[in-house]
């Protein structure tokens, strides 16, 4: 799972950036709703037009935004891995406590606003990536399979992200042992 941006050409990756880091910056300064494309623009460093040329409006920003991020850090966690399913669901575990450690680590003033929106993409981009493995296998109810999966591993790592009750590690070799047997025939 490599973040989409690698595909693209450098212009449009580094004005991406751009516009990413003046949002992260505006979100760690003011509400969500206070602001407006304008204020990306400006902080960015391009004008208006640029901004439509590459997200429909803030909400389409913020959804690449995470999105990018959370398949970053899953892409660096598989290069981890030793290519068993076991690991890549241990590292796919840990990818997902990364980034929601990110988030809440990042401006938290903010933060409760998009959990909702964070935790819908992550148990999105989770589903689709054990679907890959289930089809892989020709599982049957694949996609119920990884619709209950992908809520598990979001469900408990959300949890784990407010209390941190246990290392990453320990959790996810708890979500491990209880996801598997959802994904196993």
């Amino acid at each position: 799972m490599l973040p989409e941006s690698t595909n693209l050409d450098p212009r449009i990756r580094r004005t991406r950036q751009m516009l990413f880091q003046a949002f992260q910056g505006l979100l760690c300064e003011k509400a969500f709703e206070t602001i407006s494309v304008q204020d990306i623009a400006e902080r960015s460093t391009v004008n208006r037009a640029t901004f439509y040329d590459h997200f429909t409006d803030k909400f389409a920003l913020l959804n690449a935004m995470m999105g990018e991020r959370f398949a970053t850090l899953c892409a660096t966690r598989m290069t981890e891995g030793d290519g068993t399913c076991e690991k890549g669901l241990n590292q796919l575990i840990l990818a997902v406590c990364d980034f929601l450690a990110e988030v809440a680590a990042s401006c938290q003033k903010n933060q409760r606003q998009f959990e909702p929106m964070v935790e819908s993409q992550v148990k999105a981009a989770v589903r689709e990536f054990l679907l890959v493995g289930l089809h892989k296998r020709e599982a049957e109810n694949a996609e119920l399979r990884a619709t209950m999966g992908s809520w598990a591993i979001c469900g408990a790592a959300m949890q784990w992200s407010r209390d941190k009750s246990m290392p990453a590690e320990e959790l996810a070799a708890t979500v491990r042992s209880m996801v598997r047997t959802t994904l196993q025939d």
